[in-house]
């Protein structure tokens, strides 16, 4: 029997019966076992199979297992894989307009960038940024702002940065360096140990949840927000434009309406794990939780400014990135833009 194709305006779910079957793999930039990012990744993989009724099957696969975490953009770009899983700013090296798709310092919050993604057309031009690299974007979730990092001594001034060695990478870790301090990157599996032994003074990871896993709180006496270097997050579901294109429309209908939903799913589990988490730390643990001090703030995101125009000026793409993005912040307003922590710390 043939498929039942909507109206290309319709964001109902697609019924599909019969038909050519296909079979794609997916690369994560995550390690499959991370909580919540894995399951997240291994989730959309589940839904395309169901709703495709079995038309379309994607195999997740995790750093290493099929291609390196740091070639995933590159191997959906050549086709080695069909899909991919990670966040834009780790390809910013290479196409230095993605920063602002994933995150950038003093930048839009979850509902800032919800809104620009979805409502905004912001999509479209991430979808134009990526178009001359055969790799097809969307949403994978925002985060709530993160933290502002683990820390083994308070900061008081600006000054307290002056030769403090912090694992913080991408935009951030450049603001960190132009306020005296050194970035240091590191994989995951060696920031607790680079705490514990002071090679290291301080690091940013995540949220409540995925720090306390990894026992920061066991080896740094300060916990600090807001994570003004991250904002809002946003992870990303990518795909191989020529393996997308061949799809049928009802395929292509269901990857997108699956990452939709697992976009929403994800944001849900960050609200609801984060706040659990943060009560444990505080209550349980007896974290220290400090706020930056406001003219601290109002320094370093003096310095993000420079930081951003000087990134932006570097590629003809990123400035008109960056000037739709600047517009589109300015439109929405501080509520799209407030550092202060979501629900958990309130």
């Amino acid at each position: 029997m043939a498929s039942i194709k909507p109206d290309k305006k319709s964001t109902k779910w697609v019924q599909v019966v019969g038909g050519k079957t296909y079979n794609w793999k997916m690369a994560l930039l995550f390690p499959k076992h991370l909580p919540v990012f894995g399951a997240h990744f291994e989730r959309f993989a589940k839904i395309v199979k169901q709703k495709s009724r079995g038309r379309l099957k994607i195999k997740v696969y995790g750093p290493g297992e099929i291609v390196k975490s740091m070639d995933t953009f590159k191997a959906v770009s050549h086709g080695t894989v069909q899909a991919g899983g990670s966040v834009s700013y780790y390809w910013a090296k290479k196409i230095p307009a993605a920063n602002w798709f994933a995150t950038i310092p003093f930048g839009m919050n979850a509902r800032g960038m919800q809104t620009w993604l979805h409502n905004q057309g912001g999509l479209a031009l991430w979808e134009e940024v990526y178009a001359p690299y055969n790799v097809i974007p969307r949403p994978g979730g925002v985060i709530e702002t993160a933290m502002g990092g683990w820390y083994n001594k308070e900061i008081r001034s600006i000054q307290d940065f002056k030769g403090l060695k912090m694992r913080m990478p991408g935009l951030g870790g450049k603001v960190l360096k132009r306020a005296g301090g050194i970035p240091v990157m590191l994989p995951g599996g060696e920031v607790f140990s680079a705490l514990e032994r002071g090679v290291i003074d301080a690091t940013e990871w995540m949220g409540p949840f995925h720090d306390k896993i990894m026992g920061f709180h066991k080896v740094a006496q300060y916990y600090y927000y807001p994570g003004w270097h991250e904002p809002g997050t946003t992870l990303e579901f990518i795909f191989n434009k020529d393996a997308y294109g061949k799809l049928p429309y009802e395929l292509q209908k269901i990857i997108d309406m699956a990452a939709k939903d697992c976009e929403i799913w994800l944001m849900d589990q960050m609200v609801e794990k984060n706040r659990a988490a943060f009560e444990e730390l505080v209550t349980r643990h007896g974290v220290t939780v400090k706020r930056f001090p406001q003219h601290v703030l109002d320094r370093l995101k003096e310095y993000s400014d420079e930081v951003l125009k000087k990134t932006a000026a570097s590629d003809p793409v990123a400035t008109k990135v960056y000037n739709v993005y600047q517009a589109v912040q300015k439109r929405l307003g501080p509520e799209a833009s407030s550092l202060y922590q979501a629900r958990y710390m309130q």
